[in-house]
């Protein structure tokens, strides 16, 4: 059975399980980013899977907690547009004319601006709603 993050008082713990995930997903996230920096095309392109899933079963565990949630999600998409812009660049079709002065690499603005559009949703509606420390 799978053991979801506690909240005791005003503390939130995270079962080790779960951050032994967390922390392996920055070890693939980082690997990602260094293939992206050295220019490794393939390692980069399939770090992208590790990294990504991580983060969706990081954002579905701690759904019952609308702060976690929404922070993991946002994180979500700001892999999707990081790891977007990277093989647009890998692939060389980052510069290449969508519509009028906007290239391809552009097309990232849309998963960072539903990150910006979650965590505005977060802070300036849901937080003030909930302001009790359950509401976590």
């Amino acid at each position: 059975m799978e053991q979801a993050p506690l909240v005791h008082d005003d503390r939130y713990e995270i079962p080790l399980k779960y951050r032994k995930m967390e922390n392996l997903h920055i070890v693939f996230w980082l690997f990602k980013d260094v293939a992206w920096c050295l220019g490794l095309k393939w390692l980069g392109t399939i770090m992208i899977i590790p990294t990504l899933i991580i983060s969706i079963v990081i954002a579905y565990r701690t759904r019952k907690y609308i702060s976690e949630l929404c922070h993991n999600l946002a994180i979500t998409v700001w892999i999707s547009a990081n790891s977007y812009w990277m093989v647009s660049e890998f692939f060389e079709f980052d510069h290449k004319t969508l519509w009028g002065t906007y290239t391809f690499k552009h097309l990232a603005l849309i998963p960072f601006i539903a990150g910006i559009l979650i965590l505005g949703y977060y802070y300036l509606i849901w937080k003030p709603l909930h302001t009790r420390k359950t509401d976590y």
